[in-house]
């Protein structure tokens, strides 16, 4: 991490880099809801809450693989929660979305096993005190009619 100016900051890792081998970083500054914060940068709180929300998608995808689950799409919406607590600031809760679109509907409540066996297995969520809440939604597609 670099300060650059004002509440900005660049972070960087040594170990990520892009296709043509440049290093990937990523620009971090204080909140807009902070004195002083900036609008439109990925914050402390954005980054904790991605860590949750993406940690949730590469389990998912790991269970489902393992469990032969049949699936076309896969998004995971994450809201964080940040409260002044004994006067100091945390993340209390993050809402988990995950939106799951299954091939056939006989795979809904094997689908919902996952999704939940996914939630309980989630390293991050697993090493945090932050309340985690998962509020799953499976569809199957309508089929197509054709005329």
């Amino acid at each position: 991490m670099t300060w650059n100016k004002d509440r900005r900051g660049v972070m960087c890792s040594p170990e990520i880099h892009n296709s043509t081998a440049e290093r990937t970083c990523i620009e971090v500054a204080t909140p807009p809801e902070f004195p002083n914060g900036i609008p439109g940068i990925w914050s402390p709180e954005h980054l904790f809450t991605a860590a949750v929300s993406s940690c949730f998608m590469t389990t998912f995808l790991s269970i489902a693989e393992n469990s032969k689950l049949d699936f076309k799409t896969f998004r995971c919406d994450a809201r964080g929660t940040l409260e002044q607590l004994n006067n100091k600031y945390r993340m209390t809760e993050i809402l988990l979305e995950p939106h799951l679109v299954i091939v056939q509907e006989k795979d809904r409540d094997r689908a919902l096993r996952v999704l939940q066996k996914t939630e309980s297995a989630c390293l991050i969520t697993n090493s945090i005190t932050t309340k985690v809440t998962m509020r799953p939604h499976v569809e199957v597609p309508a089929k197509l009619e054709l005329t």
